[in-house]
């Protein structure tokens, strides 16, 4: 992980549905707890959360709008990134105290779809497009109006070697700057 971190990302979460999880946070946060938010993701019940922020966790990610975990979250302090696809999941989440929404699986709504859902948000609610995105089409969720987007095996496969994550996260990174150095010279 210190590639992705070195790269210049500020936030990793690991899913709670890999293997060996809780030694991958605890050794996450020790290490780089300092320089990015380090937390989990997939997470699905309050107790988790509890276990997690035992843990120093500072992230959860939730694959949906679970208000009793979003409020637990916030009560620990963390910052929480729940998962919705609809309006609805977007503000039951953040009435439950969610501080950022991700939109999955973006792959299958597409740019406009958070464009229109954008539309509707209070403006200054981060939304991540998770699913689907690659370096090559990053812009176009940021042109969308997500702030960023949430990677899972376009950045890391499963017994993929530090070199080849430290090269997709160097694309990424890359993309990145790009697209919204393009965005403030218009």
């Amino acid at each position: 992980m210190a590639a992705v971190i070195d790269a210049g990302f500020d936030a990793v979460e690991i899913p709670l549905n890999s293997p060996g999880w809780q030694q991958s946070i605890s050794a996450m946060v020790e290490a780089f707890g300092s320089r990015a938010l380090i937390g989990a993701g997939t997470v699905l019940s309050v107790e988790q959360v509890d276990t997690l922020a035992g843990m120093g966790s500072q992230l959860i990610v939730t694959p949906n709008t679970q208000p009793a975990v979003i409020r637990r979250a916030v009560a620990h302090g963390m910052t929480v990134c729940a998962g919705c696809a609809t309006a609805t999941e977007a503000f039951s989440a953040l009435e439950a105290g969610a501080q950022a929404l991700k939109i999955f699986p973006s792959s299958s709504f597409g740019p406009s779809y958070i464009g229109a859902l954008k539309a509707v948000l209070p403006p200054e609610v981060p939304v991540f497009a998770v699913g689907g995105v690659t370096p090559e089409n990053l812009r176009f969720w940021l042109e969308a109006g997500c702030i960023g987007a949430g990677l899972g095996s376009d950045l890391y496969r499963a017994g993929q070697g530090a070199e080849r994550t430290a090269q997709q996260a160097r694309a990424f990174v890359s993309a990145y700057r790009d697209a919204t150095s393009a965005a403030q010279a218009e």
